[in-house]
């Protein structure tokens, strides 16, 4: 638990020092730490194609790495919010918003076999506002901590506000996911559709890419779509590994009946 704390820590203070574009796909580098330590500690061989979709993870990573945009001078919380005031910005977080709430009140009830679906989709909108939001907070203590205080500003209260909120949805509607559905299959899809609109949302608000020529895009699109490819593939081999187990296992002996059910022939 202290672990699972330190790291998310750690990733907040990223978002203070780097872009989203960047500190959001490397998310899939903690697969990778599980699955090797997964082997080695709890006897869970990693197969080929676990080795392969790690491989995948590294280099989609060191491709994003290489050619991320630089991260913007940012110098009062003033001036992301000037950026979040933008008009497509604003049409944007309207849209999650209100794409958010109408999943919640109609197709959560409607969705049926789609469920899991619904629900990844709820946290994923919610989580690329929580992204900008907590980007926005990590710059305010960060500034703060350079003697200019931000938190005298309503700003800054609202993005603390604006993560609170969206944070409970996220908590509750991934529960609700992995309560229901497999975790091999909500992880890589929840990853997936999360990092989507969390690039999206931060290209729409700070425009990363602007300054950025075709070619450098093009590499960290493909870095992406590398990550994602390792992040199924290692996932899919978890899976297979579990089902094989639960296979191989042997099936107990069926209880004996109780003693006023017992049938003597002859």
């Amino acid at each position: 638990l202290f672990a699972v704390i330190l790291g998310e820590i750690a990733n907040f203070a990223a978002y203070a020092f780097a872009p989203a574009i960047l500190v959001t796909p490397l998310g899939a580098l903690s697969i990778i730490f599980s699955a090797v330590l997964a082997h080695f500690i709890l006897k869970e061989r990693l197969h080929m194609f676990g080795v392969v979709g790690c491989i995948l993870c590294v280099v989609g990573s060191v491709g994003i790495v290489l050619h991320a945009p630089k991260e913007r001078e940012i110098n009062s919380v003033g001036e992301i919010w000037h950026f979040a005031t933008q008009p497509g910005f604003i049409v944007y977080s309207c849209v999650a918003v209100v794409g958010a709430l109408f999943l919640i009140f109609w197709a959560v009830k409607r969705s049926g076999h789609r469920k899991m679906l619904v629900y990844i989709a709820i946290c994923s909108l919610m989580g690329s506002l929580t992204v900008i939001s907590v980007k926005a907070v990590a710059i305010a203590l960060k500034l703060s901590f350079s003697e200019s205080n931000q938190f005298i500003y309503v700003q800054t209260w609202f993005f603390i506000f604006v993560v609170i909120i969206c944070c409970l949805v996220q908590l509750n509607y991934l529960n609700k996911a992995l309560d229901s559905f497999n975790t091999a299959v909500v992880s890589p899809v929840y990853y997936v559709m999360f990092t989507i609109l969390t690039i999206l949302a931060n290209m729409i608000m700070y425009k990363d890419w602007v300054s950025q020529s075709a070619t450098q895009i093009a590499t960290q699109l493909c870095g992406f779509v590398t990550i994602v490819a390792g992040t199924f593939l290692l996932h899919k081999t978890n899976t297979s590994s579990t089902d094989r187990h639960a296979e191989s296992a042997p099936t107990p002996p069926p209880p004996p009946p109780p003693p006023d059910q017992i049938c003597v022939q002859g």
